[in-house]
């Protein structure tokens, strides 16, 4: 006679479909083993069984939109930028997962995340090359690298940015650039164009901070060189008076009497009430921590 199999038990079912690493971890509990042996096998087996939550498996695209925008609000920029990138991957090819994109960037700007932020934008860009949203990108972009600073030590010392690496400046200068025109009827074209201003003139000045440091080492020709530089590639800003001083007083320090006068006529051309030629180098306001 046939012999008619026992229908397996729930448990041994379960036995059957757990994974490799927790049959064997189970096959440890029922084996007559240590008591250290089954605290770790018991272990094993939750973590076999425990998986992390999503809290925002059964949320609708809106509702994760409007948590991340809640976060964002609240200044939980760490909070807000996971809650992007899910709605990204949720609502792909609409227009509020391009919204994400850019919601996401700018939460990664605010929380300090430079180059998060600018890779973000970039992608997008990159994405969405007709989005109606692209002069805000540019815009956004242009602020990431127009604020990108040194921290507390810039506020402490008075760091401008003129005394600062440029790159960063020359950088968010092309995205103002390319947005005042490519979209000269944009929303930020006004103040990207204020804002070029701004950075023209701290390039400007920044050339001139070098020459003033060559200058006041005793290093005249390499003073000379950068306040050449500030005089040829920037016109109308208010750094050239003092690149006009430091040529005078380099040349003068030289012996270079004729270079001198020449560079004299120009200054008194160009700025006949000089407070340089009256008073010298303007005095820099100390930090409030240099106490000597």
């Amino acid at each position: 006679a046939r012999r008619v199999r026992r229908a397996a038990t729930p448990a041994q079912i379960a036995a059957m479909t757990m994974p490799l690493n927790c049959q064997k971890a189970a096959a440890m509990v029922r084996s007559p083993l240590s008591l250290l042996s089954v605290l770790l096998a018991a272990g094993l087996v939750a973590g076999c069984s425990s998986t992390p939550e999503d809290k925002t498996a059964g949320w609708s695209p809106d509702k994760i939109y409007s948590e991340a925008r809640d976060e964002l609000n609240s200044g939980a920029f760490d909070k807000a930028v996971p809650l992007f990138e899910k709605l990204e991957g949720r609502a792909a090819g609409t227009a509020l997962a391009q919204q994400a994109q850019l919601d996401k960037a700018y939460a990664q700007y605010k929380a300090g995340e430079k180059v998060q932020a600018v890779a973000t934008l970039d992608r997008f860009m990159k994405l969405h090359p007709a989005s109606p949203a692209y002069d805000y990108a540019l815009y956004l972009k242009g602020l990431v690298n127009f604020n990108d600073n040194l921290g507390l030590f810039a506020w402490v010392s008075r760091q401008d940015l003129s005394e600062r690496d440029q790159k960063a400046a020359k950088d968010s200068f092309e995205s103002f650039r390319e947005l005042v025109t490519r979209f000269p009827d944009s929303r930020y074209a006004r103040d990207s164009q204020q804002r070029m201003t701004y950075i023209v003139n701290s390039l400007a000045q920044y050339e001139v901070h070098v020459a003033r440091y060559y200058y006041q080492r005793g290093a005249y020709v390499a003073a000379i060189n950068r306040a050449q530089i500030a005089l040829a590639d920037y016109k109308d800003v208010p750094a050239l008076e003092e690149a006009l001083y430091i040529l005078i007083q380099s040349y003068d320090a030289l012996g270079m009497t004729q270079l001198r006068d020449d560079a004299r006529r120009i200054m008194a051309a160009s700025y006949p009430n000089s407070q340089y030629m009256r008073s010298g180098f303007k005095a820099k306001d100390d930090p409030w921590w240099k106490l000597w």
